[in-house]
């Protein structure tokens, strides 16, 4: 073989290496890269198996530059063949994208890093007449969000609306009407937004689409807003009524624990304490480590207070009171305010009623809540005209002791309010001696008055 035929039958055998070994392995490789391409170079690693090539292209500013979108591309672009090779390397990656897609797609790509400045433009003139309807409806509902991300709440109501007025029989109807009711409550406007909620639920069942799935979320969730709705006005009985409702339903969406604990709180605020005793006690049974245990713990203990159970009441109080000591709680602060309105509501409700006994026994568990005597010192007090109450004297002059020598070791570090506490002791303090003093005066007195009297009775019968 001469020279320039070996050079022209290498050269050539060159280009068969590339074209069938080198650029597979190459497009494999930009493949499996491509999330440290067009992702953050900061971001975690993406396994390849989940990895989309195409989504990830197009969704870049490199595949928005070229006019590449998701919507272009077949359902299967990405799909698997049975030879374990890539459909997307069978698919012209480049497929043109009809303009007003890609407007879309670049107004929601601005929207989404924040860079609306020249969005509502953009959307705006995708809404003229020539321009299918297809792409007019997200064009307006990307507006309308535009409008609310701005908090530019009344206009996106308008534009809504406009939504309604065009297109009152499309599948978006009840998604549209849920929005205008989530409006109209976060602008106050509460029987607006009742309408609205309502009308989500009727849209919903007129509708006639597959999408059944989708609507029953819709309606489960129009009904949790009107709850919430009624809830946020003080009508607990309308909304006790709509959580019953949707503790009812076996759907996994509803969160029955809270609204479990929504209920019992309409319960409570109608002092309907029976079922308010019933479905705290279902709760604590259900979730016992539910987020709301601490306050369904303190709606328990003063339903059953009301009915009359104080036993029960007072077992309550207590366990509320000794359970953050026993187990790793979240929220320790949320635990620690339900205790002390819990504590100090029954045990003075116990003291009111002369029920002494029961009402020491919470006093001492509150004492032991807050080692500050900001907390301490208050309660010192109470525990102390407890023991007065209980003809304890002594023992209620040793708390009072205990009050007035914290607030001299804080010196000038007590407040006015301990100050005035401490105060109050010493002259409790003061009360009971003196008390004890004219006791014993009395008694001696009393002594007296019988010796004499019985000196003088006998010379009386003698005469």
């Amino acid at each position: 073989m001469s020279r320039f035929g070996e050079t022209i039958f290498f050269r050539r055998m060159n280009q068969l290496c590339v074209r069938e070994l080198i650029f597979p392995v190459l497009a494999g490789f930009l493949l499996a890269g491509a999330p440290a391409i067009f992702a953050d170079t900061n971001a975690p690693a993406q396994s390849t198996a989940d990895f989309d090539p195409f989504a990830a292209l197009s969704n870049s500013p490199l595949g928005a530059a070229i006019g590449l979108s998701t919507a272009s591309v077949p359902a299967d672009a990405t799909a698997i063949s049975q030879d374990g090779t890539n459909a997307l390397l069978q698919t012209n990656l480049l497929t043109p994208v009809d303009p007003y897609v890609q407007k879309l797609e670049t107004a929601r790509y601005l929207i989404k890093i924040r860079q609306t400045k020249d969005v509502e433009p953009m959307l705006v003139s995708l809404l003229d007449q020539k321009v299918p309807e297809d792409i007019q409806k997200p064009a307006l509902l990307e507006l309308a969000a535009l409008a609310q991300t701005e908090d530019d709440l009344p206009r996106a109501q308008q534009i809504y609306a406009q939504y309604l007025e065009h297109w009152p029989n499309d599948t978006r109807v009840p998604e549209v009407l849920l929005q205008q009711g989530q409006l109209f409550r976060q602008m106050g406007l509460h029987d607006l937004a009742l309408t609205k909620f309502y009308a989500v639920m009727t849209a919903a069942l007129t509708l006639k689409n597959d999408r059944l799935d989708y609507y029953e979320h819709l309606v489960v969730e129009a009904q949790m807003e009107i709850a919430e709705t009624h809830f946020s006005l003080g009508k607990f009985s309308d909304a006790a009524e709509y959580y019953t409702r949707l503790f009812q339903q076996n759907n996994p969406e509803i969160d029955k624990a809270d609204v479990l604990y929504k209920l019992i709180c309409c319960y409570n605020a109608t002092t309907n304490y029976d079922e308010a005793a019933a479905s705290a006690q279902d709760y604590l049974t259900r979730y016992p480590d539910g987020p709301e245990e601490s306050e369904v713990r303190f709606y328990f203990a003063t339903a059953l207070k009301a009915l009359g159970h104080d036993n029960e009441s007072l077992q309550q109080v207590l366990l509320l009171l000794q359970e953050q000591q026993q187990r790793d709680i979240g929220h320790p602060e949320l635990w620690a305010y339900w205790q002390q309105r819990a504590g100090n509501l029954i045990a003075n409700q116990f003291y009111r009623e002369g029920d002494y006994l029961r009402a020491l026994d919470i006093y001492t568990s509150l004492a032991h809540l807050d080692a500050s005597p900001q907390w301490q010192l208050p309660v010192w007090y109470q525990i102390g005209m407890t023991y007065e109450h209980l003809m304890q004297p002594l023992k209620a002059m040793e708390t009072y002791s205990n009050i007035v020598n914290v607030t001299a070791d804080l010196g000038t570090n007590a407040t006015p309010s301990l100050s005035s506490i401490s105060d109050m002791a010493q002259w409790r303090i003061n009360f009971i001696q003196w008390q004890n003093n004219a006791e014993t005066v009395n008694h001696q007195f009393a002594e007296s008055n019988a010796v004499i009297t019985a000196t003088i009775k006998p010379s009386t019968s003698h005469e």
